[in-house]
């Protein structure tokens, strides 16, 4: 079978994308391939461990968090189709040298926790357009509808990226032979319905009455409203448990809860909930806070936090009503 690489599709996507947009997915989509081989090599390069330092979020960096973010920001600030870059790992953005169209934010390694077991791990990005010749803080502060593309590149027994240009969602399988990511799956689409849902329950006593509500039903399964079994997966990776969702449907939830009352919510609404989000929408499935469709949310900060439920759309939207 012949597969289309990602620079033959993005070439046949010119109606929905720019010749400068394409190559800026190119060059996120080969630095990645980078990252990949730090990822295959593990102890044997010297990657694992902490990096004994914590990131703007206060949260303790892994040698391979910095080194994937040090990767993206030079391939990326050298490009003359970018204006500038936010990393979730840096307090503020990052100019690029050139004055390109486009802005890009970017997870560097999703789930970094699971690096030193050898779980899956992920690079999740997200590109705006431009809207200065020279970039202050405030052209990222777009609403995710604002988004150009999205995407994220899965790290796991196979490596893979999930692609949106606004015209759906495709997926893509690095073949390490070639050293190209090859046109595998068109066209994805979530079911509206589902069985499986992921969320960490350990947090269940800080959750809100409508999402213990919900879990309560989901695990109850026949015996409940919902006259029906259901299983619960859980990666601690959010590209890997969304990646699960865009091959089989189901529903991720990392809802507001009360253990940190400072934070809206876990995931940073602009390098990860914006772009899956995207995503999500362009396979059918839905993604809101459980009150507001989060690609609608006019961010105020660069590394804003909000709840997030995304998944199959009928089961997000039965979980917005009982917020609403």
């Amino acid at each position: 079978m012949s597969y289309r690489t990602l620079s033959q599709y993005l070439e046949q996507q010119q109606g929905n994308l720019t010749t400068e947009l394409a190559d800026v997915i190119e060059t996120i989509a080969n630095t990645c391939k980078t990252i990949d081989q730090a990822l295959q090599k593990g102890a044997l390069a010297g990657v694992l461990g902490s990096a004994q330092n914590e990131n703007v979020q206060g949260e303790e960096q892994k040698k391979l968090d910095v080194i994937s973010n040090d990767y993206l920001i030079d391939a990326l600030k050298i490009n003359k189709n970018v204006g500038g870059l936010a990393s979730e790992e840096l307090d503020d953005f990052t100019p690029a040298q050139g004055n390109g169209k486009y802005l890009v934010l970017f997870d560097p390694l999703d789930g970094s926790s699971n690096i030193d077991i050898n779980m899956c791990v992920g690079t999740i990005f997200s590109i705006l357009p431009a809207k200065n010749a020279v970039t202050k803080t405030e052209d990222f502060m777009q609403a995710g509808t604002q988004q150009v593309a999205a995407g994220y590149v899965l790290y796991g027994p196979s490596t893979m990226m999930a692609l949106t240009v606004g015209a759906g969602t495709v997926f893509f399988t690095f073949d390490p032979e070639t050293q190209q990511f090859l046109l595998t799956s068109e066209n994805i689409q979530v079911a509206a319905d589902t069985k499986e849902y992921a969320i960490n329950s350990s947090n269940e006593r800080h959750w809100e009455e409508p999402v213990k509500r919900y879990i309560g039903e989901l695990i109850a399964g026949k015996t409940s409203v919902r006259e029906k079994d259901f299983n619960m997966r859980w990666v601690a990776c959010m590209v890997g448990d969304i990646h699960r969702i865009l091959c089989r449907s189901g529903i991720f939830l990392y809802p507001y809860d009360t253990k940190d009352p400072k934070k809206a919510g876990r995931l940073r609404l602009m390098y990860e909930a914006n772009p899956m989000s995207m995503l999500m929408e362009q396979a059918g499935g839905a993604s809101t806070t459980g009150r507001v469709r989060i690609m609608d949310i006019q961010p105020t900060e660069l590394h804003q936090r909000v709840p997030v439920v995304i998944g199959s759309k009928n089961e997000v939207e039965l979980v917005t009503s009982y917020h609403n």
